[in-house]
């Protein structure tokens, strides 16, 4: 099938969470068979820092960041067989929906997929005229990538037809075990742009942590913290392309992962950090959301922390011993429970069930 997916960037991580979700989901959906398409708005400068080129198994097409030019990537929507609008394109994503939706043919699968499904849920609540609220009615589906029944929930309370979760997942491909690289030994690294609904939590369990361990070292990448103060054991080393990512999860003792408050408060929302990391075999630190057991076991598979001390107290007692053996078991049960090829095999299910219901109300 022809499928034509409009979202952030592809070919980008910079400013740009959703980069790895779409890279391993849509890899994994081409060895169905799917012939996709990829439209990406040249904003942010984005394409100035590009992690790869447009690879073999999807055709990306970057579109100025101008109303003209959203016109006619939207046009393309007629002849695709699944038509795709993702959240936070980042470019009049309202203007973007609308057009792909009143460009689409009436027999295409009409798809919203949620890669920030808390915020965008919390927009919707705050404005009874939101564009995508009145676009529910002519969506056939909503796929987010996390938030279990509460999204679901509320997704159909807004009217949507169907919501289905396809969580973040590991793609061995991109994500696994190399050689610990020197520049990224530290304690505990922790990677995320500077956002203001997750800067307090980085306050928190990282910043805290750090000041805590005067005598252990920290490691931070990410975007937009150049004027932030740290403390003298920590080193900020900016935005990290993905090509290293795979390094700085060995090299650390441990990664941290920090939820964005709307994802900690929803839970059933594992960030892409979490199947990187895991996937390359690294000891994994989550602050504590609800469903953290459905992927991984914790004190086990995965440590858990509820504050910036439970996350000093792990990191104080964690021994190179403990954490490559928390990293091992980690690695085992994403590749045998949480990869992008098993995500992809319920999305694909999910695209042909719903097409043969669609064809069948036609007829």
């Amino acid at each position: 099938m022809k499928i034509a997916f409009y979202g952030s960037s592809l070919l980008s991580s910079y400013w740009n969470g959703a980069a790895t979700y779409y890279r391993g989901l849509l890899r994994a959906l081409s060895t169905h068979g799917h012939d996709i398409t990829f439209y990406e708005p040249d904003v942010y400068g984005r394409q100035q820092k590009r992690d790869i080129e447009p690879p073999e198994w999807c055709k990306v097409v970057v579109y100025d960041g101008t109303i003209e030019a959203l016109k006619r990537v939207a046009a393309d929507a007629g002849s695709a067989d699944i038509v795709i609008k993702a959240s936070g394109v980042g470019f009049e994503d309202d203007l973007l929906l609308n057009g792909v939706l009143a460009n689409s043919h009436p027999k295409a699968l009409k798809i919203f997929w949620d890669v920030d499904a808390p915020a965008t849920l919390a927009e919707l609540r705050a404005s009874p005229d939101h564009p995508l609220r009145h676009a529910l009615k002519t969506l056939d589906l909503v796929l987010t990538y996390g938030g279990g029944k509460p999204v679901i929930d509320a997704y159909q309370a807004l009217g949507a037809k169907e919501c289905v979760p396809i969580y973040n997942a590991l793609d061995p491909h991109t994500h696994h075990p190399v050689p610990v690289e020197e520049r990224f030994k530290t304690d505990l690294f922790f990677l995320g742009n500077r956002l203001p609904d997750r800067e307090a939590r980085v306050d928190d369990f990282f910043l805290k942590a750090a000041h805590a361990l005067p005598e252990r070292s920290f490691m931070l990448g990410g975007a937009g913290w150049d004027d932030k103060p740290f403390s003298p054991n920590l080193t900020y080393i900016g935005h990290v392309p993905t090509k290293d990512h795979n390094a700085f999860n060995v090299s650390a003792r441990a990664v941290l992962n920090i939820s964005r408050d709307s994802m900690a408060q929803n839970g059933f929302s594992p960030a892409t950090r979490v199947f990187e990391a895991t996937g390359a075999g690294a000891c994994l630190i989550t602050d504590h959301w609800e469903g953290i057991d459905y992927f991984f076991k914790p004190g086990e598979e995965i440590l858990v922390a509820r504050d910036g001390q439970d996350v000093a107290d792990l990191v104080h007692d964690l021994t190179a011993e403990k954490a490559a053996a928390i990293g091992k078991r980690a690695l085992s049960r994403a590749l045998a429970d949480h990869t992008y090829e098993q995500r992809a095999h319920t999305a694909d299910a999910l695209f042909k069930a719903r097409l043969a219901r669609s064809m069948e109300a036609a007829e």
